[in-house]
């Protein structure tokens, strides 16, 4: 059953929000074979200093896919994977056996990156198609480092425009597999106040 927060409680943003992870459920069943899909379990706000500690990423070494929105109406898009979920989704998609060496190779890099374009992809359509605003994501990122290090890099320009981070709860599962994999979606204040203003209007 899905939640939101008190400030954000409007049947149009869970709307919003639950056909963007549907469209990004659908791309990745088609990018995957079949292997993943996922579904929306919350939608939450809470302060940034709040966000490592609600997540509980711990300070085990995560992967990381980060977009981003240039602008008033931008943000930030993170895919999170811990290391098994992030080798073994790249060895699925390569078509090999998982690495097993500490670098990441060029070929996973870009395997993961593609799974975070078509990802960020299919949330941003969603929400351009919301706000009757064109939405355009930055060719998508790989970041590597330990729990609260990976996130703090994220939220660290995000907290030059805004104080709260909206975060998207999905559950990723590899046939009935849940997985150890988040997403984290990081508006900037104007457009969570864009969101807002059209959840209300």
């Amino acid at each position: 059953m899905n939640t939101i927060s008190p400030e954000l409680n409007s049947s149009l943003l869970e709307q919003l929000f639950s056909a963007a992870t549907h469209d990004a459920s659908t791309a990745m069943c088609r990018w995957t074979n079949g292997q993943i899909t996922l579904t929306l379990d919350e939608i939450a706000e809470m302060p940034l200093e709040e966000v490592s500690t609600n997540l509980d990423l711990g300070d085990d070494l995560l992967t990381m896919v980060a977009l981003t929105l240039q602008g008033e109406l931008g943000g930030t898009m993170l895919l999170t994977f811990d290391e098994e979920n992030g080798r073994s989704l790249a060895a699925s998609l390569l078509n090999r056996p998982r690495a097993t060496t500490p670098e990441w190779n060029e070929l996973e890099r870009s395997a993961l990156n593609e799974t975070g374009n078509i990802l960020g992809c299919a949330y941003m359509n969603a929400l351009t198609r919301f706000l009757d605003a064109e939405l355009i994501p930055s060719p998508p990122y790989f970041l590597q480092d330990f729990g609260a290090s990976v996130l703090q890099q994220a939220l660290m320009t995000q907290a030059l425009t805004c104080d709260t981070a909206t975060i998207c709860r999905t559950t990723f599962r590899r046939e009935d597999q849940a997985l150890d994999w988040n997403v984290l979606f990081l508006p900037t204040q104007g457009l969570r106040d864009r969101l807002m203003n059209c959840t209300t209007a």
